[in-house]
């Protein structure tokens, strides 16, 4: 008879690591290491973002001109883009 208080699963029981072996695996085990964090470089940025106007007028304007040239993007651009789609693996096959 199978008593129900038992489980035939190993894996639904936690097995405990060594400590040992937990200390071995770690990467930074080594000496007393500590990480740090620097938001110098990230303080930085932030500062650099803030004075950008969030809008460029320029940027717009190239854009708008890009936008009603009817030759842009190139005929030249498109078969290139185009090539590239076609001779590029299909994903959704298995490639192995």
């Amino acid at each position: 008879m199978i008593d129900s208080t038992s489980s035939p699963d190993s894996a639904s029981r936690a097995n405990a690591v060594p400590v040992e072996l937990a200390k071995r695996a770690t990467p930074y085990s080594a000496g007393n290491q500590r990480d740090r964090l620097s938001t110098a470089a990230a303080e930085q940025l932030q500062n650099a973002l803030a004075d950008q106007p969030e809008v460029r007028p320029e940027v717009v304007a190239r854009g708008r001109a890009l936008a009603a040239d009817p030759d842009y993007p190139s005929t030249a651009v498109i078969r290139s883009v185009a090539a590239m789609i076609i001779n590029s693996p299909d994903l959704s096959e298995d490639q192995s």
